[in-house]
């Protein structure tokens, strides 16, 4: 007989049923595990560089940009090479960049005559370079002189200090003189002399063309 501390004692049915399912797991588990850590040390210097390359177009993205200039109704008065005066003026002006030019919507000029008559123009948008005193007008361009001319083409370039005007758009004019209709027109001598372009149509005043 075996002594009492040498003896070996029995498992119950529930401790070798516990003791078959744990050993039936690790034999499932174990070889997932090691899988597992193998995947992470061959993937990990992959999950790092994907890691920083997220953090440096981050950094690109949230780089701040300069934004343009906004005004509300500008206002841009001077003189011509004569002294004579203009006005440029917009419901709303946008200047882009550091130049100054300025993008305009509902723009208007007057440009005054020497003898007190005036010319007036107005557009859907512009571009105004004040350096230059130069302005593009585009859509529904319309021209009207103290004289009772009135001009309407889709687009126009104005020198304001040289006081011209021209666009190679189609354009009508109509006067106390009848109506014309042309592919393109010169204004000169501030309004003085109007040269039409390309083919040109005019039914003047008393039905004859």
């Amino acid at each position: 007989m075996l002594p009492p501390s040498r003896e070996r004692r029995g498992f119950s049915a529930g401790q070798m049923a516990r003791r078959r399912f744990a050993v039936r797991w690790s034999k499932r588990l174990l070889p997932l595990l090691a899988l597992g850590l193998l995947s992470l040390v061959v993937f990990w210097p992959e999950i790092e560089g994907n890691e920083d390359r997220s953090r440096v177009s981050f950094r690109r993205t949230v780089q701040p940009r300069a934004e343009g200039l906004r005004v509300v109704q500008p206002r841009y008065q001077g003189i011509d090479e004569l002294n004579r005066p203009f006005t440029v003026t917009a419901d709303i002006g946008t200047q882009p960049g550091a130049a100054e030019i300025l993008d305009l919507e509902a723009p208007r000029g007057d440009i005054v005559l020497s003898d007190g008559a005036w010319v007036y123009i107005q557009s859907r948008t512009g571009r105004f370079d004040k350096p230059a005193n130069h302005l593009d007008l585009a859509g529904a361009v319309t021209i009207y002189h103290d004289s009772g001319v009135m001009m309407l083409t889709d687009a126009a370039a104005v020198e304001l200090e040289a006081g011209t005007a021209s666009g190679d758009a189609p354009v009508a004019a109509q006067g106390s003189f009848g109506t014309i209709t042309a592919e393109g027109f010169r204004l000169m001598d501030r309004g003085g002399v109007i040269i039409f372009t390309g083919q040109a149509h005019a039914v003047l005043e008393g039905g004859q063309p």
